[in-house]
């Protein structure tokens, strides 16, 4: 069967630059790697595909050689030094391909013995703002993978070790030939590990682990913030065959409350206020974050939207002993469902005038009148 075209095989354009080839190696190669699709001999192939075409691709020359010959460039005349040939060295180590892309990924490259860290996991929580104020102590319930009980996480029968691999004599890797390439690539018997279990465990099926729901007992610091990250290690999925576990995530939301918002350290509460405690002034009562009561004192003249601060009433300051400040910000109420006495003290009021008893109204239709002489009353 005629080989594909290696662009077509990484599905980039022959313009491609290195950045891309090297992007499109990288997702292709995640997608395909036997780790991720154990005996699926379709993937295994497409993995040999695109890291032949890599290979050829991401070399200058061996690029060069392609370019202008195609596949002949590596086969026949064209394959070696001499007349009329390219004069290139083009055997190849895929594991040096993929430890170069995904060293990091895989924690370098994989010899005997090496084993896969279990995944990490993600939780979100949902707390309330005075939780967060405070911090909080609770339980969660995470569905992971834990270690065997029956086999201690050895993966073999009555917590029987593994033994090495016979097909890659405890290596994690195999080599096979193909024309002038040597493929490396990971040992589809025992995915790297270098060992196999010959007698596995019936609970977990040879993985030292099984699916289960643990509790764990989490602590939430005061002054937590919506989307605040809390690491717990070593509380993700456990590993394969007694392999180190994952980490757990938190992810920290806080519930919209009644009559705070929040930003950053600083606490806002609106309050509706009476006309005539704008107007004459007094003293309101508010409530804080901590559950506590607090006194304001509304001066008269008092307008809607007018802001008092209270230092040190706000939210903890997340590892400090610090607290940020509260801002009440009052509203004046129009009052409703007047009886004709309260109605008739407001004409009063009104027909007794007097200047400046409103000055942002009377100012706002003086600059009308400014604005348009000509206007009409």
């Amino acid at each position: 069967m005629a080989k594909r075209d290696y662009y077509e095989a990484l599905g980039v354009g022959r313009d491609a630059g290195k950045d891309e080839l090297k992007k499109a190696y990288r997702k292709l190669a995640m997608q395909y790697h036997p780790d991720r699709n154990p005996s699926d001999a379709k993937a295994e192939q497409s993995f040999k595909e695109i890291n032949e075409a890599y290979d050829v691709l991401k070399d200058d020359q061996k690029r060069a050689a392609y370019d202008r010959f195609g596949h002949d460039a590596f086969e026949g005349a064209h394959a070696g030094a001499g007349p009329g040939g390219a004069g290139f060295d083009f055997s190849s180590g895929f594991a040096d391909i993929f430890e170069e892309m995904f060293g990091d990924f895989v924690g370098g490259r994989r010899g005997a013995g090496a084993t896969s860290r279990g995944s990490d996991l993600r939780y979100n929580l949902e707390i309330s703002l005075e939780d967060a104020f405070k911090g909080k102590q609770t339980q969660i319930r995470v569905p992971t993978l834990v270690r065997c009980e029956a086999c201690s996480g050895s993966g073999g029968a009555g917590g029987a070790r593994p033994v090495s691999c016979p097909s890659c004599h405890g290596r994690g890797r195999i080599r096979a030939q193909q024309g002038f390439f040597t493929i490396e690539r990971t040992c589809p018997s025992c995915h790297g590990t270098g060992q196999v279990i010959s007698d596995p465990c019936k609970t977990c099926g040879g993985a030292g682990r099984q699916r289960k729901e643990k509790t764990l007992s989490v602590s939430i610091p005061a002054g937590v913030d919506d989307g605040t990250r809390i690491r717990l290690a070593g509380e993700g999925e456990a590993g394969l065959r007694s392999a180190p576990p994952g980490d757990l995530y938190l992810f920290i939301s806080i519930k919209p409350h009644q009559f705070f918002s929040r930003d950053g350290a600083n606490i806002y509460c609106r309050v509706p206020i009476p006309m005539t405690t704008a107007a004459l002034g007094g003293a309101i009562e508010v409530p804080t974050v901590e559950g506590k009561r607090a006194r304001v004192t509304v001066p008269a003249g008092t307008q809607s939207g007018d802001q008092f601060r209270l230092r040190g009433k706000g939210m903890t300051v997340l590892r400090s002993k610090a607290r940020g400040d509260m801002y009440i910000e009052v509203s004046a109420e129009t009052p409703v469902n007047l009886n004709k006495r309260q109605k008739d003290l407001l004409k009063e009021f009104e027909s007794l005038g007097g200047k400046k008893t409103h000055p942002k109204s009377e100012g706002f239709f003086t600059k009308v009148k400014e604005l348009w002489e000509d206007l009409k009353e």
